[in-house]
């Protein structure tokens, strides 16, 4: 940018474009006017970071394309070097192009004549695109097929991520925090780099561009480390670009609307939306990219007087179609396909509510039949239904010391149990309610009951202690022995919006059990205890009386031999059910998310300056250890080209809108970083900043989708920096060389740096960085870095 500022000055009034003739009528003013670029749809004014900035240099009526001039050429040529020529197309007026043509003309004249290029060149040229986007492709399956088969065991997630990969071949239902696509498949990451490849290459038309954010990308540490385990990011990360690539691809399409390829490249669009949303939820950044660009275009296509409506209302119709109705149908289709293959109760049964359990076979309410009305000397589960707190529970565990009374513990857990059987009995009678010669009382609205543990024979109790982990609850025990206990044992249960005196329904009343002394509710405040609760979740009794999700239950399991059974099939909900829950339950799930013993966590500002790493495998000297860190020459060297981007694009921003005359080949590369490069740091953005605001634990691994936007603006930015500085020293001999010798250098530097710390990816044995004879020790450049 330096270099070549006073070279702008001095060719601002020299490169400035010709006047109207005279006697020439300016064409009408209903027509925007804009810079048109090869590959590139016409756009409007706009902020710049979404890649829609442009700014006139022209008079009105005159619509002009930059192409082939001055600049030195990159490998397959590009906007970088450009003149102008005519717009073609049924939107031009007439005026508008014969004023092109006479544009086209003089700028030509001004030129020295180039001989046509031959067909047999263009095909050499084509050939050396298609070579060289092969050899990239090559590149990265040999980088991360190599040594695949090393560590011979599981590294980190592949704990989770490969036994459910066993429960879909066995059929068996398990409970995820994320969505089902992302289990099917775990090879995408190798085609990160040929994706980032062609989206550089479609953004600025310069090979060297697209070679230098392959290379950023392929000798990267981290992505490699991701791509070779059976995770989900490069999963995720693979339909991010693909959506990035088929966006930019419908974007260039744009002067050929309701085209074969305008088509198709919208509805890939739709559908590697689905697939980024379908893996994780975090897939919905690149599904607001997607549509803060759609809205631009149609703001855009709104202005054009040209175009009446109806064809308006088509272009609304076809990205309705494509970017909303498939992906939402694609998105419900892999929940149908997921939800008829795991069809075989599991582990994740807990975490649903009573219905939802009913229509997994093997579970014990799938085709069930039991008793329909509570009836006192019935064995029961009672269901917290709030999502993912499970089954009231309660074990021969006591609080430790100083938590409440050293009484026996009451939790919530997940899964089936034993220990989640409780009696139901009237508080003032110690009868058996099951003897044969006394008649069936039911349980009522409004009853005073005692809940006694069937395992260990205690009663639910609850006294003024405090709870364990929520302040200002009362603490809920296990308390007396074989029935026996206090007025404290003493519950009500009521059933919401019911009146006095009606029957409790199983599965069906939603009840509520209070506390008959203190006045409290029973219920779960989500909170985990630590490891002397068996990290189950707490139990409490709140005084506040407000209805919540937390202090309502229902009755699950009912045995009570005295009384006739119902089938449970009618009470089995429909597929939009099933999806509601699934979906309330994995996001209870992914806020709950707590970090593993010796597991690393980070904050969001760690991650661009790669200021730690994550443990994937072994710890010590004789361990076969892998280290998820980004190779630092990379990430430092993205962190560098933001703020450096910024700074750029900030004074080519400002001087197009202040009118500057810039030279045409200064024009296209200007062009070129305001709308691709603000197209790469919007989607950095997107993938970045909302981390901020989540309460979630969160790792590492969080920041690779906004590491591929980084690394594809940083290719972009020195490409086009380096074409400038060439530019700008072009009365020197060796100002061609400027470039080439500056990529060049970023390709060796990167390549280096990869041979430096490619083993934290492939793996090392021996002595760790601490120790002066490692080999690692002299690149343990932070302190915090644990390799």
């Amino acid at each position: 940018m330096l270099c070549a500022t006073s070279r702008l000055l001095a060719a601002r009034e020299a490169s400035a474009l010709p006047a109207h003739p005279r006697g020439r009528a300016p064409a009408p003013r209903s027509r925007r006017r804009e810079l048109h670029f090869p590959g590139h749809p016409e756009l409007p004014p706009g902020d710049f970071l979404v890649g829609r900035f442009t700014k006139p240099s022209v008079p009105t009526g005159r619509r002009v394309i930059l192409r082939k001039g001055r600049m030195p050429p990159a490998a397959g040529g590009g906007l970088a070097g450009s003149e102008l020529r005519p717009r073609r197309g049924r939107c031009g007026s007439q005026a508008a192009r014969a004023a092109g043509r006479d544009v086209a003309t003089e700028a030509a004249t001004a030129r020295s004549p180039k001989r046509p290029a031959l067909p047999s060149s263009r095909r050499f040229e084509a050939a050396g695109r298609w070579a060289l986007l092969a050899l990239v492709t090559l590149t990265s399956f040999a980088s991360r097929f190599h040594r695949l088969d090393q560590p011979p065991h599981i590294c980190w997630d592949e704990t989770h991520f490969g036994k459910m990969g066993s429960y879909y071949i066995n059929r068996t239902f398990f409970f995820d925090v994320h969505p089902p696509l992302g289990k099917f498949c775990a090879f995408l990451g190798s085609m990160l780099i040929p994706l980032a490849y062609l989206t550089v290459l479609e953004l600025s038309r310069s090979l060297s561009a697209a070679l230098l954010t392959a290379a950023l990308l392929t000798f990267d540490t981290g992505c490699l480390t991701l791509s070779q385990y059976i995770l989900l990011d490069p999963i995720l990360m693979f339909f991010i670009m693909a959506a990035m690539l088929s966006m930019v691809k419908y974007n260039s399409c744009a002067n050929r609307p309701f085209s074969a390829p305008w088509w198709f490249w919208l509805s890939l669009t739709g559908v590697n939306l689905a697939g980024a949303l379908g893996v994780k939820f975090v897939g919905l950044f690149i599904i607001l990219q997607v549509g803060w660009n759609t809205l631009s275009d149609l703001w855009h296509l709104f202005g054009d007087l040209s175009l009446s409506m109806v064809t308006l209302g088509k272009h609304l119709t076809a990205r309705i179609l494509c970017l909303i109705v498939l992906p939402l149908a694609l998105y419900i289709a892999t929940y149908a396909v997921h939800f008829m293959v795991l069809n075989k109760s599991g582990p994740g049964d807990g975490f649903f509510s009573s219905a939802f359990q009913a229509r997994l076979s093997g579970n014990n309410l799938h085709n069930a039949s039991i008793p329909e009305h509570l009836a006192y000397g019935s064995v029961i589960t009672v269901k917290n239904l709030r999502m993912a707190i499970g089954y009231l529970h309660s074990h021969r565990h006591f609080y430790p010391e100083g938590v409440g009374a050293r009484q026996q513990q009451v939790t919530t857990y997940l899964h089936k149990d034993y220990n989640n059987l409780w009696i139901i009995k009237k508080h003032n009678s110690n009868s058996d309610p099951l003897d044969p010669s006394l008649p069936v009382e039911f349980v009522r609205h409004g009853d005073i009951i005692r809940l006694e543990h069937k395992e260990t024979s205690r009663n639910l109790h609850s006294h003024y202690h405090e709870a364990p982990l929520t302040r200002k609850h009362y603490q809920v025990t296990g308390y007396g022995i074989n029935g026996s206990g206090d007025s404290n044992d003493f519950w009500r249960i009521e059933v919401i919006n019911r009146k006095f005196g009606n029957r409790i329904k199983v599965l069906r009343s939603r009840i509520r059990l209070i506390h008959l002394i203190t006045g409290c509710v029973l219920g779960s405040s989500g909170k985990v205890l630590p490891k002397w609760g068996w990290e189950q979740m707490e139990v409490t009794c709140t005084p506040y009386l407000k209805e919540t999700l937390s202090s309502i239950w229902n009755v699950e399991d009912h045995i009570n031999p005295k009384l006739p059974n119902i089938s449970l099939e009618v009470l089995q909900p429909s597929f939009p059910e099933i999806m509601l829950e699934s979906h309330m339950v994995m996001i209870r799930g992914n806020n709950g998310l707590k970090p593993k013993d010796n597991e690393f966590t980070s904050k969001p500002w760690h991650w661009p300056i790669n200021f730690q790493g994550l443990r994937f495998s072994g710890a010590n000297d004789t361990d076969f250890r892998v280290y998820l860190l980004g190779n630092p020459v990379v990430w430092w060297l993205n962190l560098l080209s933001i703020a450096l981007y910024v700074l750029s694009a900030s004074v080519f921003a400002v001087a197009v809108q202040r009118g500057a005359h810039l030279p045409v080949e200064v024009e296209g590369l200007s062009q070129v970083l305001l709308r691709g490069g603000g197209q790469l740091l919007f989607g950095w953005m997107m993938h970045y900043f909302p981390f901020f605001l989540m309460g979630r634990v969160l790792y590492f691994h969080h920041y690779f989708p906004a590491m591929l936007f980084s690394s594809m603006l940083t290719g972009l930015l020195w490409d086009t920096l380096l074409r400038l500085c060439a530019w700008s020293l072009a009365s020197y001999p060796l100002a061609r060389c400027v470039h080439v010798l500056g990529i060049l250098s970023l390709l060796l530097g990167t390549a280096y740096s990869f041979y430096l710390f490619h083993p934290l990816a492939y793996g090392m044995v021996g002595p760790l960085a601490q120790d002066p004879r490692s080999p690692m020790a002299g690149l343990r450049w932070l302190e915090s870095w644990d390799f």
